[in-house]
């Protein structure tokens, strides 16, 4: 395709005039979302190149995005993040704008101190990507751009929130283990990490209730400190005969520790995950999971982020985005299911 790709072209291969081809690439009013969508994705593919340096002199915005996320959760084990910061950056570039990564360190974290894209005015608005400490928290309601969470919510009930739904993925997956005729079901996961980690044991407890199912503090088990770092997790002295972990890499974890205490999966031990990460397929036997749908949620992000630099005054509030169980081997069936999953 030649280079020098005009509206004009876009416009004839939509069939909508260059009038609304400039609005939709300008992100102006005046045209649907799904209108737009299909625009840029058109120009995207006939080869546009979106004249960032031009238009950041006449609009007076840079047409960056900083999507920041804590050093802890990037590390050579944490793959969850960077493929969501994946898709944000594909999707931003689908709307003319380059996303700019920054790892926010730990030294920074605890200083509160602003991340450098935002003191040097880098950057038109701003995705916080994992859960920050609450001290931080602050720091980041004082800046002044637009900004939204991304995976995680707090108190801040100001600033707009895109999150799995943890609550009821959990819910939905220790259904199943009790559908599957497990009683004693245990929960891994730190409540008091992040807002997902809870959520999800929420939806746990929720089940855990609808069932008639007595709650047993000794089958909450912690799986990390207060910093996020993985500990060796305490198993009850009396075992359950299920574990719902609050994230793939931990059920990961869990399955190669009963393992190499000689117990069988699923044989011995129910082991169910969430995320659907490259974790649940590491697993032998693979893990039943929830799948967290990252593509939906990072083109969410994006649609806000940008909504939010061109209305700043405009509010979301908490978006849910649906996750879905993905059914495999690590879940031994006492009793079927009234609705077994498809083999």
């Amino acid at each position: 395709m030649r280079g020098n790709i005009t509206m004009k072209d876009i416009a004839d291969k939509v069939g909508v005039s260059s009038v609304t081809v400039s609005k939709a690439l300008s992100n102006k009013e005046g045209v649907s979302e799904n209108l737009k969508i299909k625009i840029k994705k058109v120009a995207s593919e006939m080869g546009y190149r979106f004249n960032s340096a031009a238009k950041s002199i006449k609009d007076g915005l840079s047409y960056n995005i900083g999507v920041m996320i804590p050093y802890r959760f990037t590390g050579v084990s944490d793959s969850f993040y960077l493929r969501m910061y994946q898709q944000i950056a594909i999707h931003l570039d689908h709307y003319g704008y380059f996303g700019i990564l920054n790892i926010l360190s730990n030294e920074d974290e605890e200083q509160l101190n602003f991340p450098r894209i935002y003191s040097e005015k880098k950057v038109d608005g701003i995705i916080i990507l994992g859960q920050f400490d609450k001290k931080y928290i602050e720091t980041v309601k004082k800046m002044e751009l637009p900004k939204i969470f991304l995976d995680f919510y707090d108190e801040h009930a100001d600033i707009d929130s895109i999150i799995s739904d943890n609550f009821y993925g959990a819910y939905e997956i220790t259904n199943y283990l009790v559908q599957c005729g497990h009683r004693e079901i245990a929960y891994v996961g730190n409540i008091h990490s992040t807002s997902s980690i809870q959520d999800r044991y929420l939806g746990y407890y929720k089940s855990l209730l609808e069932h008639g199912l007595a709650y047993d503090e000794r089958l909450l088990l912690n799986d990390r400190d207060e910093r996020g770092k993985f500990i060796d997790i305490q198993l009850p002295e009396k075992m359950p005969s299920a574990f719902v972990c609050n994230c793939d890499q931990v059920a990961y974890n869990l399955c190669e520790r009963l393992t190499s205490m000689g117990y069988s999966i699923p044989q011995d031990f129910s082991v169910v995950g969430f995320d659907n990460d490259i974790y649940a397929t590491f697993a032998n036997p693979q893990l039943t999971t929830v799948e967290v749908d990252i593509q939906e949620m990072a083109l969410t992000a994006v649609k806000s982020i940008i909504d939010k630099v061109a209305n700043p005054n405009r509010r979301n509030g908490r978006i849910l985005v649906q996750g879905k169980i993905i059914y495999r081997d690590s879940v031994r069936v006492t009793n079927p299911p009234v609705n077994s999953p498809p083999k």
